[in-house]
């Protein structure tokens, strides 16, 4: 069975996608790269931002349901989500963006001999951008050519990704023994696992913790966290795998975008896998991606229905020459 490839993306929700959508373009340089619906919540949006090219590993995304409450973090959460920045003078120039821009952030700090910036949106979404000074593993992304980001210190993908979990013990048998995800090192709390070619797009830290309560979902946290698999034909392997252990899995999904396998792995923690491709550039030009609603063939028949249902946001970049921001 060929295994997992590292981080594909992770999925949040949002109490705006207005918000939301200014946030990721304007303030942390992201492309939207696919404006869709909720596959299985035709009335909710689902915004996904990413690279240059919405390449597998490097894409943040967002459900926006309607009437949602406030989540709250806690344990028992994949409660931060990292994205990578290619050198530790990014993490500099990010650091007096966020000032400038009044994002609240935590400084400058130094986790597993990484440089780090810990930030949160109007959600109180939990964020970190880490660097790939020396990193060596998986390959980043391509960043958004045309953002307000220069290239030297944009975001090209995700880093790893945060679980605080209350039965450590068992957590670390699901990483090792069913995901297969080896740890590395430990410093604290804090666990560091990492799985095929490894560095910063491989890995997650999971924080043990048995004194906050549970998380709640809603607005402002994570709903899932995916991982990269080859093809469908892994996607099945994977499949029988979990089954051995006597994991519920959703069986196979086509996303359309990609294909997916989800399985809840210990309490509150989804994990789904998806496949490198199709990827997003099936049913857009490049220069337009993230404008129009994009629907999958299968509910493309219900565009007149999905458009009456959701509102109108506009996403058009391709009109407009958004300057690049050196400070």
């Amino acid at each position: 069975m060929n295994g997992l490839k590292g981080v594909h993306h992770v999925t949040a929700i949002t109490s705006s996608a207005e918000k939301n959508y200014q946030f990721f373009t304007y303030v942390l340089g992201m492309r939207l790269v696919k404006k869709t619906v909720n596959q299985d919540d035709i009335q909710t949006y689902h915004l996904f931002f990413a690279d240059d090219k919405g390449n597998p590993g490097t894409d943040m995304t967002f459900f926006d349901f309607p009437g949602i409450p406030k989540g709250t973090h806690g344990t028992n959460e994949i409660y931060k989500t990292s994205f990578r920045v290619p050198s530790d003078a990014a993490i500099e120039y990010w650091k007096k963006r966020f000032d400038r821009l009044e994002v609240k952030h935590t400084g400058i700090k130094e986790q597993f001999n990484r440089k780090t910036l810990s930030f949160v949106d109007f959600d109180d979404q939990q964020y970190q951008l880490i660097s790939d000074e020396n990193n060596i593993g998986v390959d980043s992304g391509i960043p958004w050519q045309d953002g307000p980001i220069p290239l030297e210190y944009a975001i090209t993908g995700l880093g790893p990704i945060f679980v605080r979990i209350q039965d450590f013990a068992y957590f670390k048998q699901v990483m090792e023994k069913v995901l297969q995800f080896e740890e590395i090192e430990q410093e604290d709390s804090f666990h560091l696992f990492e799985v095929g070619e490894g560095g910063n797009g491989a890995r997650v830290i999971v924080e043990e913790n048995v004194v906050l309560p549970m998380a709640q979902q809603g607005y402002g946290t994570v709903h899932h966290a995916a991982f990269r698999v080859d093809n469908k034909g892994t996607l099945l392997e994977w499949d029988k795998h979990y089954r051995q252990f006597g994991f519920q899995t959703s069986g196979f999904v086509d996303r359309f975008f990609f294909q997916s396998l989800y399985t809840r792995v210990a309490p509150q923690i989804l994990f789904e896998l998806a496949t490198d491709g199709p990827g997003f550039m099936g049913d857009e030009d490049y220069e337009t991606l993230g404008e129009r609603l994009s629907l999958p063939p299968f509910l493309e028949d219900k565009r007149e229905q999905i458009e009456g249902m959701v509102r109108h946001i506009d996403t058009v970049r391709s009109t407009m020459t958004i300057e690049k921001e050196y400070e």
